[in-house]
């Protein structure tokens, strides 16, 4: 059991983090369409990486654990036969305890806040020695404040939603994914859910400028703020606020059990809009509609820091399937194109995507999961062959 004055004191100090001053950075595009209603200078999420000597940018690749290593072995050969100007610098991290701290080795952070970006297949996060989430260790160590879920119906693979088309953005960082729990009494746990001005506000401020980027015009905020009027009406209220910097793009705002009925009944009403919600929401949420158009081995991920981005596979390492060539790339292939597009290598990236989608179109190379029988690198040949 906590004792009240150790519990403020610590809500006082995660809200001396939340409140401190921050670097705005680089905005992630999913098309090559660039409207820049903001000044670029200006924008959050500028990529900030420069190409070396040899005419190459250098990219962190985390490959991961299980079918990781095959999955991004598939994105390398893809990467050079495309001539992607990107070199891969491995970074391996597996988690340290350090003064009781779940930590990953300082080489791996090093390597990521050097070339300010990063690809990494999944993670299998250790059981019972005592570590916390591999994923949640990297969002907190590198500040990945806003992730980006594209959901896009894909030719050749049919589920019962066609042109499901939607953007999702997830505030990364606090929420009911805070941490901050206690015991009142035995029996009884009270878990805090954080949300501040300046958490939300930078998150907010990436959607509207997102949308902006993509042509989506229009930005909704799902909440619960009937429910939560403090903490999501803050997120709501300052929603409204940073909405009148941006007087190009429509904003309104939607229940969340409302959205999840609209989304499932018919998504495509979403389709010209950029979601933007709380941390549990989003997580929630993003998993929903990955499930419209196949599930996590279709969708991409991007996590957006403020002075480093990491580009992922979401979905789980398949240590069952590891090692046999049965492995679904396309997950890791699309974030690898969302990293792409942040580094603004806009031409690379529409070669590799059209060879993606069209092998996918094609049906003759799919994976095992897709109703194919092909094999991980024969899937990749055939994106090659599409070059």
């Amino acid at each position: 059991m906590i004792a009240s004055r150790s519990f403020t004191l610590l809500a006082r100090q995660c809200l001396r983090r939340a409140n401190a001053p921050q670097q705005w950075i680089p905005v992630l595009a999913q098309t090559q369409a660039r409207f820049y209603s903001v000044p670029y200078e200006e924008k959050v999420a500028k990529f900030k990486g420069k190409k070396g000597s040899d005419g190459l940018y250098t990219v962190t690749l985390i490959e991961g654990d299980g079918i990781g290593p095959e999955i991004s072995q598939s994105v390398k050969d893809i990467f050079a036969a495309a001539k992607a100007p990107i070199k891969w610098e491995s970074a391996d991290v597996t988690p340290q305890l350090k003064d009781g701290k779940t930590v990953i080795p300082d080489k791996a952070i090093d390597s990521v806040k050097t070339n300010y970006v990063a690809l990494k297949g999944p993670l299998a996060t250790p059981i019972g020695k005592g570590h916390v989430s591999l994923n949640l260790t990297l969002r907190r160590t590198f500040n990945l404040f806003a992730n980006v879920r594209p959901c896009k119906s894909i030719a050749g693979y049919k589920t019962p939603y066609d042109n499901v088309d939607t953007v999702l953005i997830r505030e990364n960082t606090e929420g009911e994914y805070s941490g901050i729990e206690h015991v009142v009494i035995d029996g009884v746990v009270q878990s805090i859910k954080l949300i501040t001005k300046a958490a939300s506000e930078r998150v907010l401020r990436f959607a509207f400028q997102y949308a902006e980027d993509v042509g989506k015009l229009k930005v909704r905020a799902v909440h619960k703020a009937t429910i939560m009027k403090m903490s999501d009406g803050l997120f709501l209220n300052t929603a409204r606020r940073v909405a009148k910097d941006f007087p190009k793009v429509e904003f309104d705002a939607e229940l969340l059990d409302n959205t999840c009925l609209k989304v499932v009944t018919d998504p495509t009403p979403y389709n010209d809009k950029v979601l933007v919600m709380p941390n549990l929401y989003g997580d929630i949420l993003s998993d929903m509609c990955a499930g419209l158009i196949g599930g996590l081995g279709l969708t991409p991920s991007g996590n957006i820091g403020d002075e480093c981005s990491i580009f992922e596979a979401v979905h789980g390492s398949a240590p069952d399937i590891a090692g046999k060539g049965l492995a679904n790339p396309t997950a890791l292939l699309l974030s690898s194109i969302m990293m792409l597009q942040h580094m603004e290598l806009y031409e690379h990236a529409d070669k590799i995507q059209k060879a993606i989608f069209d092998t996918l179109a094609e049906g003759k190379y799919l994976t095992g999961d897709l109703g194919g029988k092909a094999k991980t690198h024969e899937y990749a040949k055939a994106i090659m062959d599409k070059f």
